[in-house]
């Protein structure tokens, strides 16, 4: 037998013998040096780990030398020497393991028959629970059992497994780990996707991720997601919910950039909450606002001092870096809405809310998808909002199994793309990251190329640059997100037009912040209402739908618009 061959039977034998055999009973009581060694081996000093475990071990019998090889065994493959860990681990019965060194015996077994590409038994060999184990190898047994799941071809279930691994990672393999989760549940067709989130039991990892898709698809939540305790929130001093579920703070303060470089994106911010603040007869928070000057250390002064004045609810910061380092602390006294979206998701009782471009792409991708538009051309602007949103719509288009035929990136004053066009090939759809000056300048192009009778849908920038209805003919035709106020008005809103004749800061490119400023206030006034939402009907607000996620981010489902005559109108519900 040649020694490839015989190096994967030891394997698969050690496999089958785990997956037989139950644990004796209770662990040997560990000696002084195997616990010194586990100790090494959790300060990240594998090499020393495994040599003081294989001394132990020829020193002991049964089942405490059992335990110490299979402990020696795990800490070589740490080390990166599984030739080593392997002939050790043919020397171990797996029916003398207990406790957590027969956890660690099979994450070794799983480990190495992934690297093997033997999955078959690696479900059966990681059976139960990691509870004995230190967090980061608890997140190793759940992925080495999602990538059994895949290759036996349950992607339901290969998300799950990287659900339970999530919360005991960090940083960047978290952050990796959930585009993971994302793309496999937007891989599944929506009847698949709705009948399996049904069928989670409540508490399961799962469920929050899965409802988050069924969300961004339009689609209604089985139960409502799944919170923390932190969730429930302290309202016990504020008046009992009005029956539509108006319950708003005591006292909230409003975190803006009043003055410095963001001053100006604040003003209609602030102006739309006020208007939604006074459009409220019912009872309504003292409302303090705190000027952050637009830095993180501004929005950590401006939060200490609402805490201080006993603010019971405080809305923003608003710039990204301020969200950052607001959400960077161990602990916030009290929950926030933040008005922009971090890095991380928000700490356990609190919100984010944005006007993100990446929504913008994401959104379009949906759009596109419920008709059934699967070869797609992208036409992206070189500034950083086009950016973004071309790179959020081009993964969610492929994870739902689109394809991006080709994607032209164009400056200010397109150029002659003809050529690129051409080269392109047939399609189906058209995808606009662009400004509206852009677009009527592109638009010619497109319709030279035969493209004018595709589906073509842009982003919500779509009308940055219009008004004027002469100009904007040649926008006619193109879909895109848009404002639920300003497509078909808002309650709580004088429409839009009448606003924008008295309030500068309601008109044109503001608007959308103004819109978005209003949502903040019903959102504060209707969180409760919102966390224990099923999902299936929302919050109507000035932006779209809003509907709070199971990590605490407000999803936002626009008015979808189209132009007509060079003038924007409403196109139904996006669906």
């Amino acid at each position: 037998m040649n020694k490839p061959a015989a190096r994967i039977t030891t394997l698969s034998l050690s496999l089958l013998l785990f997956a037989g055999c139950a644990t004796t009973g209770m662990a040997p009581t560990a000696s002084p040096g195997q616990q010194a060694a586990i100790a090494l081996l959790d300060q990240g000093k594998p090499r020393e780990a495994a040599q003081q475990l294989e001394a132990e071990a020829a020193l002991a019998r049964g089942a405490q030398r059992a335990q110490l090889l299979a402990d020696a065994a795990f800490a070589w493959h740490e080390a990166g020497d599984d030739a080593r860990a392997r002939m050790l681990l043919a020397q171990v019965q797996a029916r003398q393991l207990a406790g957590a060194s027969q956890q660690r015996h099979a994450l070794l077994v799983a480990e190495l028959a992934l690297a093997d590409k033997q999955p078959g038994t690696l479900l059966q060999t990681l059976g139960g629970q990691p509870d004995q184990l230190p967090a980061a190898l608890q997140a190793r047994w759940y992925l080495a059992r999602a990538q059994a799941q895949e290759a036996a071809g349950d992607t339901f279930a290969t998300a799950g497994e990287r659900a339970r691994a999530n919360p005991l990672l960090s940083g960047s393999a978290r952050a990796d780990n959930q585009r993971a989760i994302v793309r496999l549940l937007a891989s599944l067709d929506d009847a698949t996707l709705t009948l399996r989130s049904a069928a989670l039991p409540v508490g399961d990892p799962l469920y929050n991720h899965a409802g988050r898709a069924l969300i961004g698809r339009g689609l209604p939540l089985p139960r409502p997601f799944d919170r923390d305790a932190a969730w429930q929130m302290d309202t016990g001093k504020r008046p009992p919910a009005e029956a539509d579920g108006y319950r708003p703070p005591l006292k909230m303060a409003v975190l803006l950039p009043l003055s410095g470089s963001l001053a100006t994106a604040a003003a209609p911010v602030r102006d739309g909450l006020l208007t939604g603040y006074y459009a409220e007869y019912r009872r309504r928070p003292q409302l303090d606002f705190i000027d952050t000057r637009g830095t993180p250390a501004g929005a950590g002064a401006a939060y200490d001092k609402a805490v201080a004045d006993g603010a019971d609810f405080v809305v923003g910061p608003l710039g990204r870096d301020e969200v950052d380092a607001l959400f960077a602390r161990d602990q916030l006294q009290v929950p926030v809405l933040a008005l922009n979206r971090g890095k991380d998701t928000p700490p356990p009782g609190s919100a984010g809310f944005s006007l993100a471009p990446e929504d913008d792409g994401i959104m379009a991708a949906e759009y596109l998808l419920a008709r059934e538009r699967g070869n797609v051309l992208v036409i992206v602007s070189n500034d950083d909002t086009g950016r973004r949103a071309a790179a959020a719509f081009g993964e969610r288009f492929a994870q739902r199994g689109g394809k991006v035929a080709a994607s032209i990136g164009i400056g200010d004053a397109p150029a002659d793309i003809g050529a690129q066009l051409r080269q392109a090939g047939t399609v189906d759809s058209v995808f606009l990251a662009v400004k509206g000056p852009q677009a009527r300048m592109l638009t010619p192009q497109l319709a030279l190329a035969g493209l004018a009778g595709t589906t073509r849908v842009g982003t919500s920038q779509l009308v940055s640059g219009t008004g004027k209805a002469e100009e904007d003919m040649p926008l006619d035709g193109i879909a895109f997100p848009s404002e639920a106020w300003t497509t078909r008005g808002t309650a709580g809103l004088p429409a839009a037009s009448e606003l924008a004749a008295t309030l500068p800061t309601a008109r044109g490119a503001a608007a959308r912040l103004f819109a978005f400023g209003f949502d903040a206030w019903k959102i504060s006034a209707y969180l409760e209402k919102l966390a224990n939402s099923s999902g299936g009907s929302g919050l109507a607000g000035a932006t779209g739908t809003l509907h709070l996620d199971g990590f605490g981010n407000v999803l936002r489902t626009p008015a979808w618009s189209t132009f007509r005559g060079g003038q924007p109108v409403p196109i139904g519900d996006g669906r």
